[in-house]
């Protein structure tokens, strides 16, 4: 069981350093190839959609015909094949080449995650000590690239992109041979009914919807604003390091702070990061303040990831976690990531990057709003909710 943890660690590695090689990047490579920021954010929203409607149907098929780790292999190796098709400067078969992407990657978070979160428990650990090995890798990536890019195109970052891809889809195939899929569906619409009851959750989505869309400034937009204040693509490689780096740490003293302080309450310090973050980004926009500023990526993303997706354990019964996971990756993942992309590429192309930093700011408040309401809220009484005892989703039976 310790092989496979460290496996999963080397999993999260991966697909995090895949990322960061290539993601942080792709709206420069589009605007190059002459796309506007209000096509680049309907680009991305339309992968989104995508990804949304894809999941339950990814878990129906995990779950009929057992492909966990042949799914996660998809979810690594599809999007780093398909990304050289973003070199062709035609916006519908850049489009067509971002659903794909997002067809596939859409059952990586909810799976993995709900596998990582079973695995720690089951193992005395915490989840932040897997899931910070993804932001290391995305970190080292995005770094990485910003090296690269000063001697290669850009129309070459898919390369690293698809090799890291490659790497990350031959280590699941190391994984234990999972008696019973990890599946986002089964009991998908009885699971979202009884989810939805419970008032606290409903308003733990509302606030997480609204933290999480603007986090779209960040990893589609800011390459794009850093360039129009005068940064350079080395700086840029370097502002992601830092952002990336810092969840590491945060990660890793998450769980003992979710204890000391409660799941609510960090969810609330991540909001209030993040209203700090993007309201200096608007005051000042100067490279080296943008630069500096990302150290609160680790207390406003790291916080906040962790905390959720262990809060959507607990509030959830055992035969729904999958189900709960999936509900928070659409919700503050996809329709989040649609709604951002949309708005905030907009509002760059219409206002400017301050206009859209301030209204990323008015949405963080209102989230740490819900998160407090969250937070003094009490937990409701009944079958399936509080903590249980995880069950390891993949074992030999």
């Amino acid at each position: 069981m310790p092989q496979t943890l460290w496996k999963l660690r080397a999993f999260y590695f991966l697909t995090g350093l895949s990322g960061g090689l290539f993601i942080p990047y792709l709206s420069m490579l589009l605007v190059q190839n002459g796309l506007n920021s209000g096509e680049v954010g309907q680009v991305m929203a339309i992968g989104t959609v995508v990804a949304i409607l894809a999941q339950p149907v990814w878990g129906v098929v995990v779950d009929r015909f057992h492909v966990t780790r042949l799914t996660l292999a998809l979810s690594a190796l599809i999007p780093g094949v398909v990304a050289v098709l973003y070199n062709i400067p035609w916006l519908w078969l850049v489009a067509l080449a971002n659903a794909i992407s997002n067809l596939f990657s859409a059952p990586q978070a909810p799976i993995a995650d709900a596998y990582a979160v079973a695995t720690a428990r089951a193992l005395r650990t915490s989840y932040g000590t897997i899931r910070c090995l993804a932001s290391l890798g995305f970190a080292v990536g995005g770094y990485a690239s910003g090296l690269l890019l000063t001697q290669l195109p850009l129309q070459r970052l898919w390369i690293p992109y698809a090799a890291a891809g490659l790497c990350g889809a031959l280590i699941t195939l190391t994984f234990p041979r999972e008696a019973h899929g990890v599946g986002l569906g089964g009991s998908f619409q009885d699971g979202l009914l009884q989810l939805l009851r419970d008032r606290r959750f409903l308003i733990f989505l509302a606030g997480g919807f609204l933290v999480s869309q603007t986090l779209t400034a960040f990893n589609t937009y800011f390459a794009l604003t850093f360039r129009d204040m005068g940064g350079s693509i080395s700086l840029t490689g370097l502002a992601f390091l830092l952002a990336s780096g810092t969840n590491v740490p945060s990660m890793l003293v998450a769980a003992r702070l979710n204890r000391r302080l409660g799941r609510e309450r960090m969810m609330a310090i991540a909001a209030f990061a993040y209203i700090l973050r993007w309201s200096v980004q608007a005051l000042v926009p100067i490279p080296w303040v943008a630069i500096a500023i990302q150290v609160l990526h680790g207390i406003s993303f790291g916080f906040y990831y962790v905390a959720a997706v262990d809060f959507v354990f607990s509030s959830a019964p055992p035969q729904l976690q999958a189900t709960a996971q999936s509900i928070f990756g659409m919700i503050c993942g996809g329709l989040a990531g649609i709604v951002g992309n949309l708005l905030n590429g907009m509002l760059l192309h219409s206002g400017g990057a301050a206009t859209m930093y301030w209204s990323c700011t008015l949405s963080s408040a209102l989230g740490a709003v819900c998160f407090w309401y969250v937070a003094r809220a009490r937990r409701p009484a009944g079958p399936g909710l509080g903590v249980r005892r995880p069950v390891l989703p993949w074992v030999r039976g």
